[in-house]
């Protein structure tokens, strides 16, 4: 019984290391944490001038990100404040000497009001001139004040966009040159093993990575920014049209 016991204890399987064995285990799966900073310094050139390209064109749709919610949530807030006075029943003649302040600076709703009244008012001191003639002035004035605007509020969006929507490519171009170096350091080193190749693969795909951080949030912004820039470009021309049957009715009232 001795005999079939022993053999039995050696056949067990072993679920537990010595302690000594353990403890260099242990060091070893830690020192291997992945530490990306380490990995972006000891990627090959190619990669490094890929990420740092990347690197750069996030700063700059962070930049104009922050830049462009300053920008909307202003429009909004002066489309709204504007709005509010307008429709109050105050006199337009007011409003119009206001608006033409030389001592501030008037954008939107407020910019297009200014336009429009100020051609009209032009025109109306002219003889000759019917009432389609004044409106069309006044109207001409609004659209070009209203194309400005618009440019404005669409101003560095398209470069959000590029940064967008080549930011992965970029990152998988740093992929491909990685592979690249990683395959050719392969092919040279006759004890290749896993160990040599992890590092390669890893700062390649670090790229794509990179790549992807940068596209992601600049994608998003822009889908945003465009619906904010949809929405106040229609309340600027629906504004538009309403004054200008404003200004029609006070031509016919004139005549």
């Amino acid at each position: 019984m001795s005999l079939i016991a022993a053999l039995i204890h050696a056949a067990a399987p072993v679920t537990e290391l010595p302690a000594e064995l353990a403890a260099p285990v242990a060091g070893d799966a830690a020192g291997q944490s992945l530490n990306y900073l380490d990995l972006m310094l000891k990627a090959s050139w190619p990669v490094m001038l890929i990420v740092i390209l990347l690197l750069l064109g996030s700063l700059v749709s962070w930049v104009i990100i922050f830049q462009k919610v300053r920008v909307y949530s202003r429009a909004s807030e002066d489309a709204d404040e504007f709005e509010s006075r307008f429709w109050s029943g105050v006199d337009l003649t007011q409003l119009y000497r206001a608006a033409a302040d030389r001592n501030r600076v008037v954008s939107g709703l407020e910019a297009i009001f200014e336009a429009g009244f100020r051609e009209f008012a032009r025109l109306r001191q002219k003889k000759g001139l019917d009432a389609r003639t004044q409106l069309e002035g006044a109207q001409r004035a609004m659209r070009a004040t209203y194309a400005r605007e618009v440019d404005r509020l669409e101003h560095q969006l398209e470069l959000l966009a590029n940064i967008g929507s080549n930011a992965p490519y970029v990152g998988l171009v740093g992929t491909v040159f990685g592979i690249m170096v990683t395959m050719h350091d392969l092919s040279t080193d006759q004890a290749a093993n896993i160990a040599v190749v992890a590092p390669g693969i890893s700062e390649a795909l670090f790229a794509t990575a990179i790549g992807l951080f940068v596209a992601i949030p600049a994608g998003w912004a822009y889908n945003r920014f465009a619906n904010r820039v949809e929405r106040l470009s229609v309340r600027y021309e629906t504004f538009a049209e309403e004054f200008s049957s404003i200004l029609q009715r006070q031509s016919h009232v004139e005549e």
